[in-house]
């Protein structure tokens, strides 16, 4: 979940003044590396379009760099069809999807390292435009814009925008000009390699692990790159977009409940390692101003009132999922920066 820092008065639609410095005239220099993880052969047909979508950008990557994580089959599989135009390798680290970004990290070559979801797809010009900020030579990570593809028939009632990042996506809340947040989405997502050499890898153990919904990873990296380099800038570049498919599981309360109760672990897990002030720092500023905006929002759209439930609904269970993880004695430390 990433969240900017707002001072827009709750319930204020309109985007806050942008407050990225101007970027440098000079563009960015060095090759780019394009990740993407993978884990299931469950997904074959979405991580044909994800490389398909890369392979068609504007401006294509330098290299691409496909890791599969602890799949034997799909790694055959992988070999078969990519190997010509693609790196395909396997996750060395521990199973999951930190342990499969870094094994990217540690083989890729690009100054910058984009990671995009296997589920995603870039359009056109996606890494044209998300490498744009990187002229800058304050910026040292840089995240697009995740919309949703919902299964028919689309966007359920009961869903409220304020909640897409439950399914990967830019929530609404986040600016809709080229801003600094906090951390950027996870589904498409970059950083300088320097980046990685200053604070190691993604912490294992705190994201994803095959279909648990877990997460927090990219907030945990993003917290301690401003914490290791506090001048460091980390954008969010709306015009940088991805399609993000949403399976039918995923469009269900079932679902929505289950990875809300997960958010809430895996935030009490990063405060552990980062402190509870950076950890929360932008989810007080959500629960403040952007939830109760979305709640009164909603109570007054007529087919839409239980969207406002949902948002009640999902902030409990986010709590008790950070209050029982907060109860857990469980340490995950931060690896050593990939080589």
């Amino acid at each position: 979940m990433t969240h900017p820092p707002d001072t827009r008065p709750a319930g204020d639609e309109r985007a806050a003044p942008p407050t990225t410095p101007p970027p440098a005239t000079r563009p960015l220099t060095g090759p780019t590396s394009v990740i993407i993880c993978a884990y299931s052969e469950e997904r074959w047909n979405d991580l044909l379009a994800a490389v398909g979508s890369v392979r068609g950008q504007g401006r294509p990557p330098e290299e691409l760099i496909v890791v599969i994580d602890h799949n034997e089959a799909l790694l055959t599989r992988a070999r078969d069809v990519f190997g010509g135009t693609a790196r395909v390798l396997a996750n060395t680290g521990r199973r999951g999807l930190s342990g499969a970004r870094n094994t990217g990290v540690a083989a890729a070559t690009g100054a910058v390292l984009v990671f995009l979801d296997d589920d995603a797809r870039g359009e056109p010009d996606w890494l044209e435009r998300l490498l744009e900020p990187y002229a800058d030579p304050r910026v040292q990570g840089v995240g697009g814009a995740a919309v949703p593809m919902w299964p028919a028939p689309g966007r359920p009632a009961w869903f409220p925008a304020e909640f897409d990042w439950v399914v990967g996506c830019t929530h609404t809340g986040l600016p809709a000009v080229a801003e600094p947040v906090r951390n950027p989405v996870g589904a498409a997502m970059s950083f300088r390699r320097g980046a990685f050499e200053l604070v190691g890898g993604f912490t294992e153990g705190v994201g994803r692990v095959g279909a648990r919904p877990l997460g927090c990873e990219e907030t945990e990296f993003g917290i301690r790159l401003r914490q290791a380099d506090p001048a460091a800038l980390v954008i969010h570049q709306p015009s940088a977009v991805v399609r993000h498919r949403v399976t039918p599981p995923r469009a269900r309360p079932g679902y929505f409940w289950r990875r809300c109760y997960a958010e809430g672990i895996s935030k009490a897990t990063i405060s552990r390692t980062v402190g509870r002030d950076s950890a929360l720092a932008a989810e007080r500023d959500y629960v403040r101003r952007t939830l109760p905006a979305a709640f009164r929002r909603y109570l007054g759209l007529p087919g839409r009132r239980r969207a406002a439930v949902a948002v009640v609904l999902g902030l409990t269970a986010t709590t008790a999922g950070y209050l029982h993880g907060s109860a857990s004695s469980l340490v995950t430390r931060s690896p050593e920066p990939p080589r």
